[in-house]
């Protein structure tokens, strides 16, 4: 018996063009265990930052660091293509001239038909569009920046192990960089919408299998992803901004909201199981304020499915099984 079998009135049994109003909300606690960047330019550039309030009440304003919505899919995307690619499950698109194309990203060339297009959206040049079923939003930092945030120098020695090449030129390649420390914690919500139940098991396993997020993310980046809580719905729910304050209220140290301290702050840094017990308290609390139908699947559904998905892709047959029954929704536009 699968874990989703009694959620199946929010599934769709078939792709469809127009919206129906069923709703996953997938609350992640991303953890950073390495040192991470997230910039939106080149190397020098200073991490991502918004002045917001620091919890859902009072009036006291902090910077948080942000993971753009744009980084974290894109992660995402990359690593459910990869997977398709080695089924053969990204597909080709023919030009005017006859010449197949490959999907692929950030080349104007989508197919238009495969698991990534019609999930997470394409706009072609040429005409077509498909919108994204995952709806996301930008990730806060839950402490605020200068409390996660350090410097650390970079530099490029020449063969002869200096900053000076044999000739005596010094190198150019020398600067410093912003970094996100070890132990920070983004919270993050993804809004899988209208999607059948294997099109939700490949996003599900996009978001498990990503590990490494921002610059560099070769060298450093390394995220753990641990999916908090599981919410379905009949329309959209709060905003990660939203979560993010009232999860940093529920962990200020009792001492210092009883003593009226606006300075205080949670403790860094904190264990993820400690943000996902207060996180999942909260997101339980503002789902009662939502003006539509909501129901929380309990931890040990959560529990149950994040390991039932985990065995799906640990089985070469299951997995590609289920990937070939979802790509076999979409229409073939070279037929």
């Amino acid at each position: 018996m699968s874990a989703l079998d009694g959620y199946q009135e929010y599934f769709l049994d078939r792709y469809h063009n127009y919206p129906q109003g069923r709703y996953w909300t997938i609350i992640i606690a991303r953890q950073i265990e390495s040192e991470a960047i997230f910039r939106t330019e080149g190397s020098g550039e200073p991490l991502n930052r918004e002045f917001v309030y620091a919890g859902a009440s009072g009036d006291r304003v902090i910077p948080r660091v942000v993971i753009s919505k744009r980084k974290q899919t894109a992660v995402e995307r990359r690593t459910g293509r990869e997977l398709l690619r080695t089924f053969g499950l990204l597909k080709s698109k023919k030009t005017g001239k006859g010449e197949a194309i490959v999907c692929a990203l950030n080349r104007n060339t989508p197919c238009e038909r495969c698991l990534d297009c019609m999930i997470y959206g394409y706009a072609a040049g040429g005409g077509g569009a498909q919108k994204a079923r995952v709806i996301t939003d930008d990730a806060f930092s839950l402490h605020p920046a200068p409390t996660i945030v350090g410097t650390r120098q970079f530099n490029a020695l020449f063969d002869n192990s200096t900053m000076r090449d044999e000739d005596g030129v010094a190198s150019t390649s020398i600067g410093t960089d912003e970094y996100v420390r070890p132990g920070s914690i983004f919270l993050d919500m993804e809004t899988l919408r209208d999607l059948t139940r294997e099109e939700f098991v490949y996003v599900m396993g996009n978001i498990l299998r990503s590990t490494r997020y921002g610059a560099i993310s070769s060298r450093i980046g390394k995220v753990q992803n641990e999916i908090v809580s599981i919410m379905v719905s009949d329309c959209e729910l709060f905003s990660n901004l939203e979560l993010t304050q009232h999860v940093y209220d529920g962990l200020l140290p009792k001492k210092d909201t009883e003593n009226g301290d606006d300075a205080a702050e949670p403790s860094f840094p904190l264990r993820l199981q400690t943000v996902a017990d207060v996180a999942r308290e909260q997101a339980d609390s503002l789902a009662a304020t939502v003006a539509g139908r909501v129901g929380v699947l309990s931890s040990e559904a959560v529990a149950a499915l994040v390991s039932e998905i985990t065995e799906i892709y640990q089985d070469e047959n299951r997995l590609r099984a289920m990937l070939e029954r979802a790509s076999a929704m979409f229409p073939d536009s070279d037929k």
